[in-house]
Order: structure tokens, then C-alpha cells, then sequence
């Protein structure tokens, strides 16, 4: 089964550490996805940004990042490759300044995913579907 659906990292932290943060709506998408045995796709430049942030203490994690990474990896999540084809959207994803978010978001392009995201910037740029 191929995932329909996107987390953005921030997404992906909250609902693994502190789910009562997600939307009603993203916490129902989410939970549905699972019942169905749906995976959860993950951009590789997710697990780039976790690493980043948690290694500069912006992320605080009740957790070591290896055992972050193990919960991650014991998940429903399909981990997507940063290929070419994304690597040429990013590009064309000049709206978006943060490197991490443009390759999420052209992740989701390439792969016709939507998003899970609440970040404003992503969400009222319209370049990507998502569940806010």
C-alpha cells in the first residue's frame, strides 16, 4: 500500500511525543491512516531537520535521538529519498525559504502526497495540499 499522506516534521514530532498538539483534524487523518494500515511517508529531509534541531537542544525530546530514531523506525513510516526530481522542485520552490520545508513540500509535489502541516507559511502558500 502506497502512503497517501506527508508529515512535516514538526507533524511528526508532536504526534510520537505530545499528540494532544495536533489539530482535531490532522489527530483524525492520522488515526485513520493507521486503522487502515496506510504507511506515513517521511521526506529524508525530515529526519535531517530532527537531527539538526535536537543536536542544537531546539528540540527538546523526552528521549535520546537514537531512541527518537528507533521510535520512528518501529512506526508506520515510509521514509522518502531526496531524488533528483525533488531536488529539481526544491528549486523551483523559490516562495519558501527554508530549505527543510521546500524539500517537504516538493517531496509532496513529486510524490502527489497531501501534507500534514500547521505551518502558516507552507499552508497559505497554496503549493501543496494539506491537512491542517
Amino acid at each position: 500500500m502506497l502512503p497517501r499522506l506527508l508529515l512535516d516534521t514538526h507533524i511528526a514530532v508532536r504526534w510520537l511525543t505530545d499528540a494532544k498538539r495536533l489539530s482535531r483534524e490532522q489527530a483524525r487523518i492520522l488515526e485513520a491512516s493507521v486503522r487502515r494500515a496506510e504507511p506515513l511517508a517521511l521526506s529524508a529531509a525530515t529526519l535531517l531537520e530532527i537531527a539538526v534541531l535536537a543536536s542544537q537542544g531546539k528540540l527538546a525530546l523526552k528521549m535520546t535521538i537514537n531512541e527518537f530514531f528507533d521510535h520512528l523506525q518501529a512506526g508506520p513510516f515510509q521514509i522518502l529519498p531526496l531524488t533528483y526530481e525533488v531536488a529539481a522542485e526544491v528549486a523551483a520552490l523559490g516562495s519558501l525559504r527554508d530549505p527543510a520545508d521546500r524539500a517537504i513540500v516538493a517531496t509532496a509535489r513529486i510524490e502527489r502526497l497531501r501534507l500534514v502541516t500547521s505551518d502558516q507559511r507552507i499552508i497559505e502558500s497554496k503549493l501543496v495540499p494539506v491537512v491542517a
